[in-house]
């Protein structure tokens, strides 16, 4: 009894971890609310998740709110672009859908093959800009030949994203609002937490070693790497 009600019990680890991962879905689903900030608390999500898959991190709310501040001005800017961009895909997606003839059928596969391009690149620049220092045009740089470079992962972080979208075709009313209710709870950072684990294993491959083996304290040393 006395194991089952230790701190450093494996269920109530587990629970810290969920409660963790609700705390930062709701910063960052709260963040998002004015647009604008969507890519600052998009950021902030997975510079928490990234610290809690190496158990960095035990102060949540003040982690999030240190990368939303100190990355605000590159992420709105990369977030910005990165709207209008998705917003003239899904336009030109919608117009060469619905028109006819052979022109537009290849038009459709080259706007198909954009649009994945362009989900690869959105998987990948927040995430190095929240572990990299760098300029903008460098993180957008760098996050496409991540992208590339790590294809097989690439591909299994993109197919956490089916899991949302497989809740909007379950049959039941009441199972797919229960669901939809808790993926709004901690969905979206429990994704961001799975693909951590991937960004783990890319971003190791472009620290120095020296980094590794002799970490500075956070607050002399920011969380920080050279382009690719």
């Amino acid at each position: 009894m006395d194991r089952f009600f230790n701190m450093d019990n494996k269920f109530f680890a587990f629970m810290g971890k969920v409660a963790d991962l609700i705390i930062v879905n709701l910063l960052c689903l709260a963040c998002c609310i004015p647009i604008v900030t969507a890519g600052a608390s998009i950021t902030a999500l997975y510079y928490v998740t990234m610290k809690m898959v190496r158990n960095e991190e035990s102060y949540i709310v003040k982690s999030f709110f240190k990368s939303f501040k100190e990355n605000f001005k590159q992420a709105t800017i990369i977030h910005l672009i990165m709207l209008a961009t998705g917003l003239i895909l899904f336009l030109d997606l919608t117009i060469v859908r619905n028109a006819t003839g052979g022109m537009y059928r290849v038009l459709f596969c080259i706007f198909v093959a954009f649009a994945l391009l362009y989900a690869m690149l959105l998987l990948y620049i927040y995430p190095v800009l929240a572990k990299f220092y760098n300029t903008i045009r460098n993180t957008f740089t760098n996050s496409f030949l991540m992208a590339i470079r790590h294809l097989p992962f690439t591909i299994l972080m993109l197919a956490f994203w089916i899991i949302p979208v497989l809740i909007l075709f379950i049959p039941d009313v009441r199972i797919q609002s229960t669901l939809i209710m808790l993926f709004f709870m901690f969905g979206f950072s429990s994704i961001a937490y799975g693909q951590s684990f991937f960004f783990r294993k890319i971003f190791d491959h472009y620290i120095p070693k020296e980094a590794e083996e002799e970490p500075a304290p956070e607050e002399s040393l920011p969380d920080s790497g050279d382009t690719v």
